[in-house]
């Protein structure tokens, strides 16, 4: 079995990457970039998640000789011009401070109608391969912004987008539900084919 890293640290992200791909019906041993310390964390300097994505994924590739799998996501709010965006992870200055992250965002947006509320998560997935072979796919979930919190699934934004169709944010949602519809979910699905593809 060929081993797949998934080149992120973050165990929520690793848990949820595995259950998309392996519902994909990929075959291949997924393993998490803690299954490598040595390997150090990669500055995501791209201005655009599909830059970053093939950033972490190209590093991965190199440092471990195996393929690699790597995303970058964000949310993208209308009335902000597309921000977080890309800052996602450290819109409230420290990286991975999901609770800060999210005050910051709805002090942000406090004065703003819910009609105006609009945004989406986007999520680029790539592979890369060690001879540099690379591609990549991209997913949305487009929905409103709730005023406060809701639900204790998920991470990140996820208690404060309600999904377009649904009443519920994605932190309600039970992960199923979520990688169903969610960015993440329809980007590594776009993704399996093309792993079959390319790495035996």
């Amino acid at each position: 079995m060929t081993r797949l890293i998934l080149a992120t640290r973050n165990a929520h992200k690793v848990t949820e990457l595995r259950a998309i791909l392996a519902a994909a019906g990929l075959g291949h041993e997924l393993v998490g970039a803690d299954a490598y310390p040595e390997v150090p964390d990669v500055k995501e300097t791209g201005v655009t998640f599909a830059e970053n994505a093939l950033l972490k994924a190209h590093a991965l590739a190199r440092a471990t000789g195996l393929p690699a799998v790597a995303d970058d996501s964000g949310l993208c709010v209308d009335v902000l011009g597309g921000a977080p965006g890309i800052f996602s992870a450290r819109w409230a200055g420290r990286h991975g401070d999901d609770r800060a992250n999210l005050e910051l965002l709805l002090a942000q947006l406090g004065d703003i109608a819910d009609a105006h509320r609009g945004a989406h998560f986007a999520c680029a997935a790539a592979l890369a391969l060690p001879d540099g072979t690379e591609r990549v796919v991209e997913g949305r979930l487009t929905g409103t912004l709730r005023h406060a919190p809701a639900g204790a699934n998920g991470f990140g934004y996820d208690p404060i987008l309600v999904p377009e169709g649904d009443t519920r944010t994605c932190a309600e949602l039970s992960p199923e539900e979520k990688n169903a519809i969610s960015h993440r979910g329809k980007a590594f699905r776009a993704l399996v084919p093309v792993v079959r593809e390319l790495v035996a």
